[in-house]
């Protein structure tokens, strides 16, 4: 539920990337051409699954809305859809801080552009430093100002602000408020350069735990927003006042008149508490302050509200609870911009039985609640809860009043009413965007519906995966909602991994000869740290835990699922038969080891630790150091063997300043040889042999010719081809990779914060023909053309191709004229030209034979001026189809 967040991360983080910092992504010229194939990429759905810590609309353009996430990027709503387009996957392994984002603004000036000030870390743990990202195509494409400093999008205080502000007269200027002691930075050329306002009187003082010596507690959160007073300019001309709120609970909000150019604490401000979130209603000449006793997004004890009369300087206490009986902070604010006196708030850190949310109407002199108690424990909503399309948000559970299943939320740092709708509200929590589109039968006395509103926005950071030759096609652990069970890729799982429920599932396995025997391992508040299941990962048992345990570890199921390993934290490695009612301590292995089995001797096991491999050959009893040198010398290493191969095991891992790559060996771990063409690799997978192979395909994350990626090697690791591209690289890969025993060319991808990423072949393992004529198949066809998303300037169209005749196409080609002038930019999906008017689309391998009554689809963006009308004529060679 999100508290375990930092720990996923930090775990994650640690055992690939701390060790030692990956070498650059950029491919050296003289370095070994590698093979390329074109892959489709998308996520197994999960919806959601992280914090969200701040959603922004833009106050200019109807629809148009960004999410940040803590660790997993930025994304951009889609109406047409009503879903999230993720912004950030061309991050790539060495910047994989940047997957972080502290805050994103949009230019109501100018709505293509978009920023986003992104860092994870502002101590050790990121090696990089932070950076302000800047599109003028909507987060399509990015350019990049690094900073001096780091951000921290996944630190103490990240639900605050928001920290980056466009000027709304004069665009070109920008704010950056920054955390460390660093200051108030400030552009004025679009983001391109930065420069520190000088001047400011305060860099904030507030940090969370002064006695943290690893620096994520103890950093000073610094300058948390930044609120322009849109109402003191001009078009064109620098917005004269500005308000920036401090961490500094006794010096939080400072007011410029002149454009930045000089600063005051403003006159008469309550103290001793910190200001979340300032937002300024101009109309009516306010600026609302929410308060609390902590930085958040987990802590937070006591809270107020406050109101600010720009005109005459006097502030008003209007808070809708009295101070001493809150036991959380405030923060979640916003305005209707429709009807400015209406105001709305979150009490973000109510941890239990649920978050509040407060609303007012007459500017705060009044408030109604989300909820409240007619007899303790009893409770009325106002509101009604719709978790059909993420079943799984119920966490299976069954509270007692006055908690409530689903909850309405926690962590609710940001809440926004849609500027162009009163009716429509949409907020984060710690695992999904909710929302609203009837919000204001909240005035009227009726029930408001309250739904996820997080499609396309995937943020779970992934632990481990795996792919059994039967059954789900998808298992997978995850940080802080523990894991699912894929059936379906394209569909949301209806529960994750219960009974128990991990707070995070640090480690999974099932038994290669016996699918339906499934184990899994993670932390637990308090509980079992261990579960079983022998219908394929679909229903729970626990475990019982050997003495001294305190975290999941790894773990390893026999091939026949007749036994288990297990090297927790906390304890020694152990193993058992049967189903862990009776752990015995492994001889021979170091506590800590990471464990796994061979795929075809139930008794074989594995392991490995500071540079030593383990060999047991009694089902864990006993383990002996086998006498292979020349492994990575640290602990960042993860290996696998090989399904229907006994004793093949394949080691990838290691550090920059060591040994680092990929080894195998085909005698049980007794030697190990180096390839001698992989630089660097962090995680190993296979999946179903290629047509034509016998040995299965290699999959790792890994440096290959001088290249950062995604490979894949049919021939045992002589020659790889990189499957992903430089618009899909998820910073950091390296907790795990699988491919699918069953799709050939299909492969899981583990990320630290974009969920898991699947990825299918479009060469189905055949070779390029080559150019040929172009398809000329026959037969009637149907075309829908759908405009997905439209803004100044630019679109972007889904195109639907049907056969609607009663022979399979082997090959097509569709043309149309564009009749506005509209002109095409880019594709996917389809090969696309335009000559003239005309556009043409070809399919591309994958999605070249088309059945009687399927239908194939791609995609595109184009520019257009004037009007944007859409095409009414397509042809599939010379055969017109019908336009739906």
């Amino acid at each position: 539920m999100r508290r375990t967040r930092i720990l996923t991360a930090v775990l994650a983080l640690a055992a690939g990337l701390l060790s030692g910092a990956p070498s650059a992504l950029a491919a050296d010229p003289d370095s070994t051409k590698l093979a390329a194939d074109t892959y489709t990429w998308k996520n197994a759905r999960i919806d959601g699954g992280g914090f969200v810590p701040g959603i922004v609309f833009n106050r200019s353009e109807k629809n148009l809305a960004y999410a940040r996430t803590d660790i997993g990027g930025v994304y951009r709503w889609q109406e047409a859809s009503k879903s999230w387009t993720p912004l950030l996957d061309s991050v790539g392994w060495d910047d994989w801080g940047h997957t972080g984002v502290v805050s994103v603004a949009s230019d109501s000036v100018d709505p293509n552009k978009v920023y986003a000030a992104v860092g994870t870390y502002t101590n050790s743990w990121d090696p990089k430093n932070g950076a302000v990202m800047r599109s003028s195509d909507r987060g399509a494409s990015w350019q990049k100002a690094n900073l001096p400093f780091k951000l921290g999008g996944n630190m103490p205080g990240r639900g605050m602000g928001e920290r980056l502000a466009v000027d709304p007269n004069r665009n070109s200027v920008l704010y950056l408020g920054a955390p460390s002691g660093k200051g108030l930075w400030r552009s004025t050329d679009s983001g391109v350069t930065w420069s520190q306002v000088t001047n400011f009187p305060n860099v904030g003082n507030y940090v969370q735990d002064p006695s943290d010596t690893s620096g994520y507690a103890s950093d000073n959160q610094g300058i948390v927003w930044v609120s322009f007073d849109e109402s003191t300019g001009t078009s064109g001309n620098a917005t004269k006042t500005l308000y920036v709120g401090v961490a500094d609970a006794e010096n939080a909000v400072y007011r410029s008149t002149d454009a930045g150019a000089t600063w005051q604490r403003l006159a008469g401000q309550p103290t001793g508490q910190l200001a979340h979130k300032g937002v300024l209603d101009a109309k009516n000449g306010y600026l609302y302050v929410a308060y609390s006793d902590k930085g958040g997004p987990y802590d937070g004890g006591k809270g107020r509200l406050w109101r600010y009369a720009t005109g005459t300087g006097t502030w008003t206490n209007i808070s809708p609870v009295a101070e001493a009986d809150t036991f959380y902070g405030f923060s979640g604010l916003t305005v209707d911009r429709q009807k400015p006196g209406t105001v709305m708030a979150t009490a973000y850190s109510a941890w239990w039985p649920d978050t509040q949310i407060f609303r007012s109407t007459d500017s705060g002199a009044t408030w109604t609640k989300a909820w409240d108690y007619t007899s303790y424990p009893n409770r009325e909503n106002r509101y009604t809860m719709d978790v059909s399309s993420s079943p799984w948000l119920t966490w299976g559970a069954n509270p007692a009043p006055p908690e409530q299943t689903p909850k309405l939320g926690w962590m609710t740092e940001s809440m926004e009413i849609d500027p162009f709708d009163s009716a429509r509200l949409m907020y984060g929590t710690g695992a999904t965007i909710y929302g609203t589109e009837n919000l204001t039968n909240w005035d009227s006395g009726g029930k408001f519906t309250v739904k996820p509103m997080v499609r396309g926005l995937e943020e779970t950071a992934v632990n481990d995966l795996a792919s059994p030759p039967s059954g789900a096609p998808l298992l997978s652990a995850l940080g802080d909602v523990g894991g699912f069970r894929h059936t379906d890729l394209t569909k949301v799982p209806s529960m994750m991994f219960t009974q128990p429920n991990f707070t995070t599932t640090t480690s999974l396995d099932f038994a290669e000869s016996n699918p339906n025997t499934v184990v899994r391992v993670g932390n637990l508040d308090s509980g079992p740290h261990i579960a079983f299941s022998t219908d394929n990962g679909a229903n729970w048992f626990a475990g019982t835990d050997p003495s001294g345990v305190s975290g999941g570890g790894t773990v390893a199921a026999a091939a026949d699922g007749s036994r288990f390993v297990w090297s927790p934290q906390g304890a020694g490695v152990h193993h058992a038969t049967g189903f862990g009612t009776s752990w015995q301590a492994s001889g021979g292995i170091p506590a800590g080891a990471v464990v796994e089995s061979d795929r075809v001797d139930p008794k074989t096991f594995y392991g490995f630790k500071s540079g030593k491999f383990y060999v047991s050959t009694d089902g864990g009893a006993t383990f002996k150091e086998s006498p292979a040198g020349g492994l990575p010398s640290g602990d960042s290493v993860r290996f696998k063997a090989l399904p229907g191969g006994k004793g093949d095991v394949w080691l990838a891992g290691g550090a920059s300043d060591g040994a680092y790559g990929l080894w195998h060996s085909t005698d049980g771990g007794a030697s190990f040889t180096k390839l001698s063409n992989v630089e660097q690799a962090d995680t190993i997978g296979f999946g179903k042999a290629a047509p034509g192979a016998t040995y299965q395909t290699l999959y790792t994350s890994a440096k290959i010719g001088g290249v950062r990626g995604i490979f894949r090697s049919t021939d045992k690791g002589v020659s790889w081809t990189r499957v992903n591209d430089d618009a899909h690289q998820w910073g950091w890969t390296g907790a795990a990779i699988t491919g699918d025993p069953r799709v050939y060319g299909r492969v899981y991808v583990s990320t630290n914060g974009r969920g898991v990423i699947y990825g299918d072949s479009s060469d189905g393992g055949t070779t390029d023909p080559g150019p040929g004529p172009d398809p000329t198949p026959t037969g009637a066809c149907k075309v829908t053309y759908k405009v997905t998303n439209q803004w100044s300037g630019g679109f972007q169209a889904d195109v639907q191709l049907t056969n609607t005749g009663t022979g399979p196409w082997n090959g097509w080609s569709l043309s149309w004229p564009f009749p506005d002038g509209q002109k095409l930019t880019q594709a996917w999906n389809a090969e696309a030209a335009q000559s003239g008017s005309t556009v043409t689309a070809k399919n591309v391998g994958w999605n070249a034979n088309v059945a009687a009554g399927s239908s194939v689809s791609f995609g595109f963006t184009g520019s257009w001026s004037g009007t944007n009308a859409k095409p009414t004529a397509f042809k599939v060679g010379d055969q017109s189809c019908t336009v739906a």
